[in-house]
């Protein structure tokens, strides 16, 4: 049996808490806390400690889906990308870049986050950007 144990960093919030993630035969299945980081010493809240769960989660979504005559349908990534930015191009021509809103995750690392309200600010031209964690 492979397993291993790779450092990693929490993706629920800013702290920045150390983790080990625990990798058996290819899979992720299950995250420590790294004793010897110096922002957590060891520790870590509910949420790091199960937030391997998610990636395996059979309701976790896998491709994109696109929601067409009410229901949603299986996409590849290029055509929703493309829909999307259409999307957004008729939704801010027609009202504004304030008519647009985005909502980053603490799912995602701190530099996706920061990568989300850049794209707000200077892509969309919104200041309306907000984070399920705020603090």
């Amino acid at each position: 049996m492979d397993c291993k144990f790779v450092p990693s960093v929490c993706p629920y919030c800013g702290t920045g808490c150390g983790i080990l993630l625990q990798v058996v035969e290819g899979k992720l299945t299950g995250t420590l806390p790294l004793k010897s980081h110096p922002v957590n010493d060891g520790k870590l809240c509910i949420k790091g400690w199960n937030m391997h769960e998610h990636v395996n989660s059979f309701l976790r979504l896998k491709q994109p889906l696109i929601k067409m005559f009410g229901r949603f349908v299986k996409a590849d990534w290029d055509e929703t990308i493309d829909f999307a930015a259409e999307r957004f191009k008729e939704i801010i021509a027609q009202h504004g870049p304030d008519s647009v809103g985005i909502l980053v995750s603490a799912k995602t690392t701190n530099e996706e986050n920061y990568l989300g309200q850049k794209f707000a600010r200077a892509v969309v031209g919104t200041n309306n950007v907000d984070h399920c964690a705020r603090l």
